[in-house]
């Protein structure tokens, strides 16, 4: 049996690294630990802090390809992130012209939810302590 002790970070690429870096930064308030530009292989890395516990690492490739589908194509389906309040967040990401879904109910462990997409689509999910 391994010994996994726990996920030491999430990768994700964007089409835009401007837009994204400002989304996952301003938007979301992840705390910037580290960028760097790859000039060979034409990429930013950006190292974010998620609460100081999980770290996030931003690339940007020249061209990357879409997404192949919704959240129901096999591989990553969406990132989950927990929060006290799931009204509080819609309500700030929603004065900040951002799109999100309607508040659900988990129907097994009766929590609150919703989703809303970064900037290349990717399906976010705010799940309520």
């Amino acid at each position: 049996m391994l010994q996994i002790n726990h996920i030491h970070h999430i990768a994700i690429i964007c089409s835009d690294y401007q837009k994204s870096k400002h989304f996952y930064t301003e938007i979301l308030g992840f705390k910037v630990i580290g960028e760097v530009y790859r000039a060979e292989r034409q990429s930013y890395k950006l190292d974010l802090s998620v609460n100081g516990l999980y770290q996030i690492e931003l690339f940007s490739f020249p061209n990357p390809p879409a997404r192949v589908s919704r959240p129901e194509a096999c591989g990553l389906r969406h990132l989950a992130f927990e929060v006290n309040s799931v009204t509080e967040t819609r309500e700030k990401l929603v004065s900040q012209s951002i799109g999100c879904e309607t508040i659900r109910i988990d129907e097994f462990t009766d929590k609150a939810f919703f989703f809303m997409e970064d900037p290349d689509g990717l399906p976010i999910e705010f799940y309520e302590k």
